[in-house]
């Protein structure tokens, strides 16, 4: 992939097989995402490849929905989406679990696919000029989000 890339790793003290339940259950994947206010299955109801689901998203007054595709659904080690709004390509996002410690590192990561003619016209419409700061910051908080529920169960 050559799209640029924005990742963070947390340590969490929960089993792999635990924080993968809690990052594809979309409602709590919604509540843990800084952006991402909903999520809801359209095609399929259960992770696994070529499932799709919508995301409906806010930034202060500003909210907009994608439409998202599962790409990986390995249970325990890695759930990959890739994300588009109508038919443009937005990004992908992708979280790898690996046994560590007695827990599980985790890794989140996204890289944008948005069209360089789209991205202003998006940073407009989100409300959000700089989308590589923000997603660096939202994936800060979601995995603090979902160290803490992973933990505390």
């Amino acid at each position: 992939m050559t799209d640029s890339c924005v990742a963070a790793t947390v340590q969490i003290d929960a089993r792999p097989d635990v924080v993968y339940g809690l990052i594809t259950d979309l409602p709590t994947l919604a509540s843990l995402a800084e952006e991402a206010v909903a999520m809801r299955w359209r095609k399929g109801d259960a992770v696994r490849p070529g499932a799709v689901f919508s995301g409906q998203n806010e930034n202060g007054a500003r909210s907009w929905s994608t439409k998202c595709t599962v790409t990986d659904a390995e249970p325990g080690r890695r759930f990959g989406f890739d994300v588009r709004y109508a038919v443009i390509p937005i990004a992908r996002w992708q979280y790898d679990i690996e046994e560590a410690d007695g827990g599980c590192r985790v890794t989140e990561s996204t890289w944008d696919r948005r069209p360089g003619w789209f991205r202003k016209l998006a940073g407009k419409s989100t409300g959000v000029p700089d989308r590589a700061a923000a997603n660096a910051e939202h994936i800060r908080l979601t995995l603090q989000r979902l160290k803490q529920r992973a933990e505390t169960g």
